[in-house]
């Protein structure tokens, strides 16, 4: 099953096709994905919000609490037994929140849930082992250390060829270009692969 998760980052202007899936609205989102995509639960201390939001929350968790809104709905996203994950509305404004949730990529993945967040401009998501890269032929796209380093084991079909390593404080793995259907790379740790969405 497909989870959808909607943060109150840029709005996404975009379809979002939620057919079959389990949608969670946090906070603040609320404005921008009301009457755009059916929401299941709203979630959050609705600080950030001006009206009530339809479904009505079944907790509204204090303002002051250990854990932001979107932790909260992917916590219950991933109880909920879903196998992929997509977050809409994670990029822009605040920094420290666009941050904050890629460490929600990093806890699906670590979860074993495949996940990706989607911007206005980009695809971003973890992966370990073979990743495919072919669908985003002619795209140009980015590889760099998440959670650690990560060890590049082999790769075809891309215009550069990286190290055999990425760590923290490097930026080689920035703007490569996929050239073939058939490209991938295969790495042991967990990169975070961030497609232009602008090429796609």
């Amino acid at each position: 099953m497909k989870g959808i998760i909607l943060l109150n980052g840029d709005p996404y202007s975009g379809g979002i096709n939620t057919d079959g899936a389990l949608v969670f609205c946090c906070d603040g989102a609320y404005s921008w994905a009301k009457g755009k995509v059916k929401i299941d639960k709203n979630i959050g201390d609705f600080d950030s919000l001006k009206e009530k939001p339809f479904p009505a929350p079944e907790e509204i968790y204090p303002a002051e609490k250990d854990f932001t809104d979107g932790e909260i709905a992917l916590f219950k996203m991933l109880d909920s037994g879903v196998d992929e994950i997509e977050i809409y509305g994670g990029g822009g404004g605040r920094e420290d929140h666009f941050l904050g949730n890629l460490q929600l990529l990093y806890k699906a993945h670590e979860r074993g849930v495949a996940v990706k967040m989607i911007t206005e401009r980009s695809v971003i998501f973890p992966a370990s082992g073979k990743i495919f890269l072919g669908k985003f032929k002619g795209t140009t796209f980015s590889v760099l250390p998440f959670g650690g380093v990560v060890h590049i084991m082999d790769s075809a079909g891309l215009k550069y060829r990286y190290p055999k390593s990425l760590s923290y404080g490097e930026c080689r793995g920035v703007s490569n270009i996929v050239e073939d259907s058939k490209a991938y790379l295969t790495v042991d740790g967990c990169a975070l692969v961030i497609i232009n969405r602008g090429e796609v």
